[in-house]
């Protein structure tokens, strides 16, 4: 069945669009820095979670990013129960549910007591948390893409679909921030207790950001009564009916998250480990750099509306690929070449964040959206984002550090070769009619 492109509510966005933006972006910038702030703490909590019997440092904070890897699996089961959420329900129920998620997991880690105090089961609890944050995140990404996207205008997807990065460059920036302000307030006692208050903080933010989402406009409306007779597609009727849109969301993710965590989260940490950096000077460098990444995102949106997707997500993939193993290496121990070398690969980052939005978004059908942006784009997150800390962490531990930016590198290459097949015009993006409902061709290479 073909999608109608001559549907006049195709193209018709909400009747507010930048408060969509606001309720959209800020709800993702309080998802992000509840998420994100665990990467800032991780050096200062590590010994007061995880056991130190073994006497290497490193091996704490290993322990640590290993959690924050465990917490990426829940994201596929986050991402396959809120996309149908946000199929059947709408993105805006999605959305206040994730962030309710969201803070609860900040509350659970605030009040976890320490490994001196209860043994393992303070890891334990750590986990647990971190699995409903993940869970969370997980079916943030489709919900808020779907919903960001939606409220924008036919030739304004790619800008409305930057702020989603917008909003997870301000978490990180709220994270670096509540993490300094913490250095401050406890003094000496950052490692035993003061690590605790950016993740009370976060926890009363979610109640900020449920308020504001509360009011957004709900951008996608399906018909309860299915008048229509047919049956409710299934969890995965995304991956059954879609796969080479889902395979070509996989590829495309699998070189963009790497870099993304790469750079806007794990490099403070990489650059104390590796280059020797202060860890002050390192979140400082890392918060700045969020900054000017946050402030580009749009720039990028407004570009790729202009010249078209697959221009960029090639330029992102290739020079990724190129400059990665040079950025990386030249990394120094001092807060300005922390800094230079951050804003250099966000910058190159931003081909891909400013984009994914818009692009994952027009491969599906509304129907199906939430789901099929949700699932393949968790699991690649999960396989390859969130392992880059450990995996740059590890090889560091076993004498290769040296070996992380080319990973990095080859995966970029990979969402370069995945790039190439998509179509050179952006597609139509009808909304849900009783008819199209949960059907796009096959192959959705329609251009305007």
């Amino acid at each position: 069945m073909a999608v109608r492109e001559t549907d006049p509510a195709a193209e018709t966005p909400p009747a507010r669009p930048w408060r969509q933006l606001l309720s959209g972006g800020v709800g993702h910038t309080v998802e992000s820095h509840d998420w994100y702030v665990y990467t800032f703490l991780a050096v200062y909590f590590a010994d007061d979670m995880f056991p130190k019997s073994s006497g290497d440092p490193l091996v704490p904070l290993l322990n640590s990013f290993a959690v924050f890897a465990i917490a990426f699996a829940a994201r596929p089961v986050g991402a396959t129960v809120m996309g149908v959420w946000a199929d059947r329900f709408g993105r805006r129920s999605a959305l206040m549910v994730t962030i309710l998620l969201m803070g609860l997991g900040s509350l659970l880690i605030a009040l976890t007591p320490s490994y001196a105090t209860v043994g393992p089961l303070a890891p334990a609890l750590l986990v647990v948390a971190r699995l409903i944050q993940g869970f969370s995140l997980g079916g943030e990404y489709g919900a808020a893409v779907s919903f960001l996207v939606e409220s924008a205008g036919p030739r304004r997807r790619a800008f409305f679909g930057s702020f989603q990065y917008v909003a997870s460059s301000a978490g990180h920036i709220m994270a670096g921030l509540s993490t300094l302000a913490a250095v401050q307030v406890s003094d000496d006692g950052m490692d035993q207790w003061g690590w605790r208050l950016p993740f009370v903080w976060g926890a009363v933010l979610s109640l900020v950001g449920l308020f504001i989402r509360h009011s957004a406009q709900e951008t996608y409306r399906p018909d309860p009564d299915r008048a229509d007779g047919r049956a409710r597609p299934g969890a995965f009727a995304a991956l059954r009916e879609h796969p080479r849109q889902v395979a070509m969301v996989v590829g495309l993710t699998t070189g963009g998250t790497v870099a993304f965590y790469t750079w806007t989260t794990f490099l403070p940490a990489y650059a104390t480990v590796n280059a020797g950096a202060d860890k002050e000077d390192a979140v400082l460098a890392g918060t700045v750099s969020l900054i000017f990444f946050g402030l580009i995102q749009p720039f990028g949106g407004m570009l790729c509306d202009r010249i078209g997707r697959r221009p960029m997500m090639i330029a992102f993939g290739v020079t990724s690929a190129v400059l990665t193993v040079p950025l990386l290496t030249a990394l120094g121990p001092s807060f300005w070449s922390v800094l230079v070398v951050q804003c250099a690969g966000m910058f190159l980052l931003t081909a891909y964040t400013s984009i994914a939005g818009a692009v994952n978004a027009e491969l599906f059908p509304p129907a199906l959206r939430g789901r099929g942006i949700g699932l393949p784009y968790a699991g690649a997150v999960a396989l390859f984002g969130g392992t880059a800390p450990y995996v740059g962490t590890w090889l560091k531990s076993v004498g290769h550090g040296g070996l992380f930016p080319w990973y990095v590198a080859t995966l970029c290459a990979v969402t370069a070769l995945t790039a190439t097949r998509l179509p050179r015009a952006a597609p139509a993006m009808p909304r849900e009619t009783p008819d199209t409902a949960g059907s796009l061709p096959r192959d959705s290479r329609q251009s305007r």
